[in-house]
C-alpha cells in the first residue's frame, strides 16, 4: 500500500474511533463534574517512571525487610504510607491514618486509611474504596523476599492514584463520591487486614472525617483492588507487554461495564485488556476471590480487581524492582485513574 494512502487510512481510523468514543461518552450518565474533556496534566504530571521505580525500590529494600506483618520492616512500610498519605492531603479517620489489625498469634499489624472527599462544601454520602495490600513474606530462612510486584507495585499504584486525585482537587475538581484509600496489612494472614477494615465499617467505627457520619456498607458503591500490577512477564495470548487484566467488571451496573474500554481509547493508553484470567473460567473465579476484594464480594459490594497476573518470580527472592516494567505500569495507573473518575 502506498505510504500516502496508508497515512490517510490511519488518520481516518484515528478520527473515526475518537469521534465514536466521544459520542459514546456523551451518552453516559453525568457524575459530579467528571468530564471526558478535562485538564489531565495536573494528574499525569505527578506520576512518572523514575518516581514509580524509586518508591517500589524503597518498599522492596532491606530496610522494609520484606514487609512481614508485625515486624520492624512492616512498620517502616506503614510509616512511609502515612507520610505519603499526609503529603497528598488525604483526610484521616480519627486522629491517625493507622488502624490496628489483630492478625492472630499475638501479631499486630496496621491498615493505613485515608480519604479524598468528593466535595468539602457538600460532604458526599457515597464512597469508593481503593485498596492494595502492602505486606509480604519478610525473611524466610534468612533470605529476603522483597515483593516488588507482590505487592509493592499495587501499593505504589494506589498511592499514585491518591496523589492524582489530590492534584485534581487542588485545581478545583469536584466529584460525586468520596474515595477511601486503604493500604491493607496482613493479606498473607488470611486477609486479616481487609477483614478488620470491614468490621470497622459494620460496627460504625469508620466515620467520615468531614460529616462525622458512619461509613455504612450501603454507602459503598464500589471496591477496587490493585494486586500485582507492575510486571509484563505473564502476557496475554498475543504476547504484548502492554496489557492489563480486569476481573469483576461484570459486577458493575451494565451502563458502566464498557467504561474501561472507552477510557483506554479516549486517553490513548492503548493497553490490551482482558476480563478473564488468561481465558480460563475456573482460574478467573479462583483468582477473583483470592485477594482483599473477597470480603467485599462476600457482602455484595461490586468489586473490581486489577492485576498483571502471577509470574514465576512472585513469592521468590527474585521479585525485585528491576524485573518490573515502569512505562507499562504508568499506563496502567493512568487508565485506572481515569476509569475511577468516571465511576465517581
Amino acid at each position: 500500500m502506498p505510504e500516502k494512502i496508508k497515512s490517510c487510512k490511519n488518520s481516518f481510523l484515528t478520527a473515526f474511533f475518537t469521534a465514536a468514543v466521544c459520542l459514546l461518552a456523551a451518552c453516559l450518565p453525568a457524575r459530579g463534574q467528571s468530564s471526558w474533556t478535562t485538564n489531565d496534566n495536573a494528574a499525569h504530571n505527578v506520576v512518572w517512571e523514575d518516581k514509580l521505580y524509586r518508591q517500589i525500590e524503597f518498599l522492596a529494600d532491606s530496610l522494609c525487610d520484606g514487609r512481614a506483618t508485625g515486624t520492624a520492616g512492616g512498620n517502616e512500610a506503614a510509616f512511609w504510607l502515612i507520610r505519603t498519605f499526609s503529603r497528598a492531603g488525604l483526610l484521616s479517620f480519627g486522629d491517625s491514618y493507622a488502624k490496628h489489625v489483630f492478625a492472630g498469634g499475638g501479631i499486630v499489624g496496621h491498615n493505613i486509611v485515608g480519604m479524598i472527599p468528593g466535595s468539602k462544601k457538600s460532604p458526599c454520602g457515597s464512597y469508593i474504596v481503593v485498596g492494595a495490600h502492602y505486606d509480604h513474606l519478610g525473611r524466610l530462612d534468612g533470605r529476603l523476599y522483597p515483593g516488588a510486584d507482590s505487592n509493592a507495585s499495587g501499593t505504589v499504584a494506589m498511592t499514585s492514584i491518591a496523589e492524582m486525585f489530590s492534584a485534581m482537587k487542588l485545581i478545583g475538581k469536584a466529584y460525586g463520591k468520596s474515595i477511601i484509600f486503604v493500604a491493607f496489612d496482613a493479606n498473607g494472614m488470611n486477609l486479616a487486614g481487609s477483614e478488620a477494615f470491614w468490621r470497622m465499617i459494620e460496627s460504625g467505627e469508620l466515620k467520615d472525617p468531614l460529616s462525622g457520619e458512619p461509613v455504612t456498607p450501603d454507602k459503598i458503591s464500589l471496591m477496587v483492588n490493585l494486586d500485582q500490577v507492575g510486571s509484563t512477564l505473564s502476557p496475554l495470548k498475543s504476547g504484548r507487554e502492554d496489557y492489563l487484566i480486569i476481573l469483576g467488571n461484570e459486577s458493575l451496573p451494565s451502563r458502566d461495564q464498557g467504561i474501561i474500554t472507552l477510557c483506554n481509547l479516549f486517553y490513548n493508553t492503548g493497553l490490551e485488556l482482558s476480563h478473564t484470567y488468561y481465558g480460563s473460567p475456573d482460574f478467573t473465579r479462583i483468582f477473583y476471590n483470592l485477594s482483599d476484594q473477597r470480603v467485599f464480594i462476600s457482602h455484595g459490594i461490586p468489586s473490581v480487581l486489577f492485576t498483571s497476573g502471577i509470574t514465576m518470580k512472585n513469592n521468590k527472592p527474585s521479585d525485585t524492582p528491576e524485573t518490573l516494567n515502569m512505562p507499562v505500569l504508568r499506563k496502567r495507573i493512568i487508565l485506572i485513574f481515569h476509569w475511577l473518575e468516571k465511576m465517581m
